[in-house]
């Protein structure tokens, strides 16, 4: 009787989140998994000092830039990291895909799940910090505020053609709106706010590197959105409108609270 054929190799992959910045700024259960990799598939907004934490692995670049993803362009990429995500875990590595920020917001983790799916590959999330935390944090601009930002929105400004959400997308029915990958269209961006109906006065805080020790903040309001842009310029930047961009008042601008009446006990 023959003997039975060795089990193919099966891998492992763990879609880690970078966060935005700098290296210190990922979760250590996403830097344990990242220790332990043997490939590491990597982002263009993650730290390469990061490589320090797994110096035997194999890096593979295959980060993407704005605009990268328009019909003519690189239009091989996903498809490209999809397959190298199901090559190396087959050949039974431990492979971990290393997204900036965290991998569910815009990272295109749907996609590279599926392919990892279909070829019957083991898979794990780790998440991480997104850019408007990030932003958030940087600034000290909290992104809700007790009554006046009970909701936050989290939109792409980007579509697979290039060009800006519609404006029924950045409707003004929420408190905060956060944009992402807006830095290369402020001034278009800036129309499509008031054409959804987000008032001219509205405050908006655009933070471009989020995270990094270099990081930019500029304060406008939407009609005067379009002059971030030179600062910003080339730089990965969000836009925060609404309540989560208004500045924290200073002690002495606080209204006291109201004195209350004295209840007589009998």
């Amino acid at each position: 009787m023959a003997a039975p054929s060795p089990a193919a190799p099966t891998g492992r992959v763990v879609f880690v989140g970078a966060g935005p910045g700098s290296a210190d700024l990922i979760t250590l259960r996403g830097l344990r998994a990242l220790q332990q990799a043997e490939v590491v598939l990597f982002d263009a907004l993650a730290d390469p000092a990061l490589r320090d934490y797994a110096p035997g692995a194999e890096w593979i670049d295959v980060g993407k830039r704005g605009f990268s993803h328009r019909p003519g362009s690189d239009a091989s990429g996903q498809p490209r990291i999809n397959a190298l995500i199901v090559e190396h875990a087959l050949r039974g590595k431990r492979v971990v895909r290393l997204k900036g920020g965290d991998p569910s917001i815009f990272g295109r983790l749907e996609e590279e799940l599926q392919a990892a799916y279909a070829a019957g590959l083991e898979c794990e999330v780790v998440p991480g910090v997104t850019a408007a935390l990030a932003a958030a944090a940087g600034t000290r601009l909290p992104l809700t505020r007790r009554g006046t930002g009970r909701s936050v929105t989290l939109t792409t400004a980007m579509t697979r053609a290039g060009s800006l959400q519609p404006g029924e997308a950045l409707a003004a029915r929420r408190d905060t709106e956060v944009l992402y990958m807006a830095g290369k269209q402020l001034a278009a961006l800036a129309e499509q706010l008031l054409d959804a109906g987000w008032p001219s006065d509205t405050p908006c805080s655009v933070v471009s590197r989020a995270g990094w020790a270099d990081q930019l903040h500029t304060a406008h309001c939407i009609d005067s959105l379009h002059e971030a842009g030179e600062a910003h310029a080339g730089r990965p930047t969000v836009v925060v409108v609404g309540a989560g961009a208004r500045p924290v008042p200073a002690a002495d601008e606080i209204s006291p609270p109201s004195q209350l009446t004295p209840v007589n006990v009998q």
